[in-house]
C-alpha cells in the first residue's frame, strides 16, 4: 500500500526556501509596511492620484516596493524568472494578464492578442498549463448587462456582441491547438449569467476530449452549489467534460451594497460559515464526479485545503492527476502552496503580470487584504516573521 504523504501548512522553512534571506526580509519590511490599515488606505488614494497625475518617480516605488512580492513581471518574459523560482520547488504558475477595466474595441483585441500570447507562452513552459483571463477584459460590462437583462441588440450591440464571440473562440481555439487550459474568472452576479453562457459554449466546443475551458463558481452566491451540480449534469448531457474553479467570491461588499439599494434580496450568504460549508460540498462533490470534472481547489483557506488533501488521500486519487490541483496567489500563502507540492499534489501560483499602471487596482486589493486591524499582525506578515527568527535575521 503507498504510504500517504504528510502534509503540514505549518512548516515555514518549506513555505519560504524559494525566497533568499534579501527577498524574505524585503518581504518582511512590505507586510509590515501593509500591517497599518492606516497606510495602506492612505498610499491607496496618492498612488492611484500619482498615476493620473502621471508623476515622475511612480513607477520606480511600486516597482521597488510591492510590484514585485506580488506580480510575476511586467512581460510574459520578465515572467520566466519567477517561473523558474516556482518551478523549482515543483510549484506551476498560471498566468494572468493584469489589466482592468477595459472599455474599448480597441482595449478588447488587445486583451485577446495578450491573451493569446500568454497561451503561446505557457505551451513553451510545461510548468504553465493554464492562463487567466476577464470576460470584461474581451467586451464591454454595459453590454453584458444588457444582455443578460434581455435588452433586444441594436446594430451596434449585435456587432460588439459578435466580436465578443470571436475573441472567446479565438481565445478557446488557440488554447485547445496549444494543450493550454484557460480560466474564466466570475464577475459580478448582473452579468454573471451571460459568462456563464459564453463560457458554456466553450466548453461545449472545446472540452470534448480534454479539458481545456473552465468556468468560474464563487461559493459566497447562495446559488452556486446547486449551479455547479447542475453545470455537470448539463456537460453529462451534451457530451463534454466541465471544467471548474472553486472560489469564495471577490465582490461581496458591492453585491451586498447593490442589493441594499435596490431593495432586493442579496445574492450572498449571510455568514462566513453558510459559505465555508458551501465551498467544501463544492470540492467533496468535484472529488465525487473528478472524471468528469477538471477542477481547481483556488483557496488560500487552509481547512478547505486540508479537506481537499484528505478527500484525495480517502478515494485513492493519485495527486497529480490532471483533474485535480490547488491555485493560491503569488506572494501569498506560500505556507500551503510550497507544502503541498513538497507532499507530491498538483498546486500553481496565480501569477499576474502587466505594465505597472495596469496592475495597480490588483495591487491594491492586495494591499487591503493584508492590512490588519490596530494591535493584530495579519497572518502573511507572521508567517514570514517565523521564518525570519527562525532563519536568525534581524
Amino acid at each position: 500500500m503507498t504510504k500517504l504523504a504528510q502534509v503540514s501548512f505549518s512548516n515555514s522553512e518549506v513555505a519560504f526556501a524559494y525566497k533568499s534571506d534579501k527577498e524574505l526580509k524585503h518581504a518582511a519590511r512590505i507586510f509590515k509596511m501593509m500591517n497599518k490599515k492606516w497606510l495602506v488606505n492612505s498610499g491607496s488614494k496618492v498612488g492611484l492620484a500619482a498615476f493620473k497625475l502621471r508623476l515622475p518617480l511612480v513607477n520606480n516605488l511600486v516597482k521597488s516596493t510591492v510590484f514585485d512580492l506580488f506580480v510575476g513581471g511586467q512581460t510574459l518574459l520578465e515572467c520566466q524568472s519567477t517561473i523558474d523560482k516556482l518551478f523549482k520547488f515543483n510549484v506551476q504558475t498560471i498566468l494572468d494578464y493584469g489589466a482592468e477595466a477595459k472599455v474599448s474595441e480597441l482595449d478588447f483585441n488587445k486583451t485577446m492578442n495578450e491573451t493569446i500570447r500568454a497561451i503561446e507562452f505557457a505551451n513553451t513552459n510545461s510548468s504553465t498549463p493554464i492562463i487567466s483571463t476577464k470576460i470584461t477584459g474581451l467586451g464591454r460590462f454595459g453590454l453584458l448587462e444588457s444582455l443578460q437583462n434581455k435588452v433586444p441588440f441594436t446594430s451596434i450591440t449585435r456587432l460588439e456582441y459578435r466580436n465578443i464571440l470571436k475573441r472567446l473562440d479565438t481565445i478557446c481555439y488557440t488554447a485547445h491547438a496549444k494543450n493550454v487550459g484557460v480560466y474564466f474568472d466570475a464577475e459580478e452576479t448582473w452579468i454573471q449569467d451571460i459568462i456563464d453562457h459564453l463560457v458554456r459554449v466553450m466548453m461545449k466546443r472545446y472540452n470534448k476530449e480534454k479539458v481545456i475551458v473552465y468556468n468560474t463558481f464563487q461559493m459566497y452566491r447562495k446559488d452556486r452549489l446547486q449551479y455547479l451540480i447542475d453545470s455537470h449534469q448539463l456537460a453529462q448531457k451534451d457530451g463534454y467534460l466541465l471544467g471548474a474553479k472553486i472560489v469564495r467570491g471577490a465582490y461581496m461588499e458591492k453585491e451586498r451594497a447593490r442589493a441594499a439599494t435596490l431593495k432586493i434580496k442579496s445574492p450572498i450568504n449571510e455568514t462566513k460559515a453558510a459559505t465555508d460549508d458551501m465551498y467544501n460540498t463544492a470540492i467533496k462533490f468535484c472529488v465525487e464526479n473528478y472524471k468528469e470534472i477538471s477542477f481547481c481547489n483556488a483557496t488560500h483557506n487552509a481547512h478547505s485545503n486540508m479537506l481537499l488533501v484528505e478527500l484525495i488521500q480517502k478515494k485513492g486519487i493519485d495527486p497529480t492527476h490532471s483533474h485535480v490541483s490547488f491555485c493560491q496567489l503569488y506572494g501569498m500563502s506560500d505556507n500551503i502552496s510550497f507544502n503541498l507540492a513538497n507532499a507530491g499534489f498538483n498546486v500553481a501560483k496565480y501569477v499576474p503580470y502587466g505594465q505597472v499602471e495596469e496592475v495597480m487596482p490588483y495591487l491594491i486589493r492586495r494591499a487591503q487584504e493584508n492590512s490588519a486591524v490596530a494591535g493584530e499582525m495579519s497572518r502573511e506578515y507572521k508567517q514570514v516573521m517565523d521564518e525570519v527568527k527562525r532563519r536568525g535575521l534581524r
